[in-house]
């Protein structure tokens, strides 16, 4: 195999040993995909402001996420699913964060449960959590959540509905969920990933299955989460979501300035600016574009950060310099989970520091906290 040296390449190599459907669910957005691409090419469009002759040999990159120390402000981000990927993927996705220093978030619509993950490592891990019709499921995994130890909670404000995802409908990955003889003939193709899901029991979404009353096979789980997802979501629900968790509290998909005041106004610890990857609404604007409004009008009442297209550490310098306070990977982490399960993951951090580090040098800064958007050229 050849040398792994960037994000690409892990994308390219899980490509080729993961089958097409759950290639497609992560490397996909809804309608057109044009908020899905925005969000890559905008932060390409960004320059960096070159420096030289000055002294960079002593570099730091570390940062603080919710008063959280982390090896780079970096986090992963929750993903459903997580566990098609790679079997026990969640479990590894989270090895892989708590040994490299940063923290992972568990989908409510993962694959391995909380209490699989709390089991499996040492570091408080954050958990991000959905609104369902169902009141008392929602309070159940807050309960766990905080059984667990989990070191955040993340609420995701941003799929009261579905976005429409073609590739995920001709694939059959709707709800409920229906194989096609195409996916089926595909998974023959993928011997490894056939066997290692084989040799674990975790293949259904662990957080649900066995937690809801007659919810017992991926059958019933479609049809129960297809009703599940709650357009009825509101301030009010936030208010009361705060105070049963009682914690450290995250808002994830707020693309607004008038949405990011009232987040601040609610005493939330952090927000994320975000448009769920280009998954839901497709014709927003790219979330670093997003950003720098954003983090101008709440930054200093709210911890601001992003996610959305970041495929690099270079990524991880712009949207530090367009404001935020820290960031956000999924497909960039899912790339290397595909590609070479815990191994790819650390290898995918690794990448995303390195370049970060070097990059930072290149703008004659040597400690993360004093880059502000004079790095940039063209100014967000």
């Amino acid at each position: 195999m050849t040398a792994v040296t960037c994000i690409e390449d892990l994308r390219v190599l899980m490509k080729r040993r993961v089958p097409r459907m759950f290639y497609d669910y992560v490397d996909t957005g809804s309608w057109s995909e044009s908020t899905y691409h925005a969000n890559e090419a905008d932060f390409k469009a960004l320059k960096f402001r070159q420096r030289v002759a000055v002294n960079i040999e002593k570099r730091s990159i570390r940062a603080r996420m919710i008063g959280q120390d982390v090896t780079m402000p970096v986090a992963i981000a929750p993903t459903g699913s997580t566990g098609m990927m790679h079997a026990d993927g969640e479990i590894l996705a989270a090895r892989a964060a708590e040994k490299f220093g940063v923290p992972f978030t568990l989908s409510t619509m993962s694959i391995c449960s909380i209490e699989d993950v709390a089991a499996a490592t040492q570091a408080p891990f954050w958990f991000q959590l959905y609104v369902m019709r169902d009141r008392g499921f929602v309070e159940d995994l807050i309960d766990r959540a905080r059984a667990a130890h989990c070191g955040a909670l993340m609420l995701t404000l941003d799929l009261q509905v579905l976005g429409q995802r073609h590739r995920d409908i001709k694939n059959g990955l709707s709800t409920p969920v229906k194989p096609t003889l195409g996916n089926l003939a595909n998974l023959a193709l993928h011997p490894r990933w056939c066997m290692n899901m084989l040799g674990t029991r975790r293949r259904n979404f662990g957080n649900i299955v066995g937690h809801v009353k007659d919810v017992t096979d991926i059958g019933t789980l479609g049809e129960w989460t297809a009703k599940q997802f709650d357009p009825r979501l509101s301030w009010a629900d936030v208010e009361w979501i705060k105070q049963r968790w009682g914690g450290k509290l995250i808002l994830k998909g707020v693309m607004d300035v008038e949405d990011a005041r009232i987040a601040a106004d609610s005493g939330a610890d952090a927000l994320v600016v975000s448009n769920h990857g280009g998954r839901q609404l497709d014709g927003a604007p790219s979330t670093i574009s997003a950003l720098p409004a954003i983090a101008d009008a709440v930054g200093s009442r709210i911890e601001v950060w992003v996610d959305g297209g970041i495929r690099s550490g270079q990524d991880v310098l712009k949207a530090w310099a367009a404001g935020a306070r820290g960031t956000l990977i999924g497909r960039s982490f899912l790339y290397g989970l595909g590609a070479l399960g815990e191994a790819g993951v650390t290898r995918a951090l690794e990448i995303i520091a390195r370049e970060l580090d070097l990059s930072m040098a290149f703008c004659g800064h040597t400690d993360i906290q004093h880059v502000g958007r004079d790095v940039l050229l063209a100014r967000p």
